[in-house]
């Protein structure tokens, strides 16, 4: 089929037109890479619609009551279609068990880091400002080699950070808490003082790693309801892309390449 935009007067469902304004209208919904590509996204999404409403007409399936939120009356014309033509079995304890047992690192719990630091500032290009950090965050590491209980003391004398208020304490750090740069190396020192500075674009860092708490695997309970329903939307969403294949195979569907469109799953 060619690229251009069909011809909004011939897209039909069973000789019930789409126009080309709903068409329009639907596109805001499809973000894509070009126009063209937003309207057949959009033409394909109305005609699946219009497929699961006729349905939903010949099945008898009126007005509905009892709207959930934000919910339409053609969308629950069509949830009360599925509900009644699609079998979707729900996925029992055994299969929970072995989606756990088969993804176990998905159930891990972030590490934990409790650090404090002194930052001693220095602007990327200032080459001369950026040696003069370093040598100051390596003084203040010897510093605290000989005494560690100056920590907070120091922070408070030369951090550019505002946790120097708190002796430098930067709390517990989970990953994407901090800039990347950092967390990249926070997360890879070993408990207690770094022997050299850790260097970032803002300068450079005394760190202390106080605690490192490694993530741990959860346990099967703790997890079961969110593998279920995980587990229960995927056979969902299969269930009634299959659905939607059979009926655009036994549809009149002229103007629009509906390729593809069986995984346009409604709500």
């Amino acid at each position: 089929m060619s690229d251009r935009e069909p011809d909004p007067s011939v897209v039909t469902v069973n000789d019930v037109p789409i126009s080309e304004r709903d068409i329009a209208r639907e596109m805001q919904y499809h973000p894509a890479d070009s126009r063209e590509q937003a309207y057949r996204l959009a033409a394909r999404a109305l005609v699946v619609r219009e497929l699961l409403l006729q349905r939903a007409a010949a099945r008898g399936i009126g007005e509905i009551t009892g709207l959930s939120d934000a919910e339409t009356r053609d969308d629950a014309r069509i949830r009360a279609l599925i509900e009644q033509e699609v079998e979707i079995p729900e996925a029992d304890d055994s299969a929970c068990r072995t989606y756990y047992k088969s993804n176990l690192r998905r159930f891990k719990t972030a590490p934990l880091v409790q650090a404090r630091h002194i930052l001693i500032p220095a602007a990327p290009k200032d080459i001369e400002g950026r040696r003069a950090a370093k040598q100051l965050a390596e003084r203040i590491l010897e510093q605290l080699a000989e005494d560690p209980s100056l920590f907070a003391d120091l922070a408070k004398q030369h951090s550019a950070c505002p946790s120097k208020r708190e002796g430098g304490d930067l709390g517990q750090i989970s990953r994407g808490q901090t800039t990347s740069e950092f967390e990249r190396q926070l997360f890879v020192l070993l408990q207690g003082l770094a022997s050299r500075p850790v260097e970032t674009r803002y300068g450079y860092h005394v760190v202390e790693v106080q605690r490192k708490q490694e993530g741990r695997i959860l346990e099967y309970e703790q997890v079961a309801k969110k593998i279920a329903g995980y587990l229960n939307e995927s056979v969902r969403r299969k269930a009634v892309s299959q659905y939607i294949r059979v009926l655009i195979g036994e549809a009149r569907i002229q103007g629009i390449d509906m390729q593809g469109a069986d995984s346009m799953l409604m709500q």
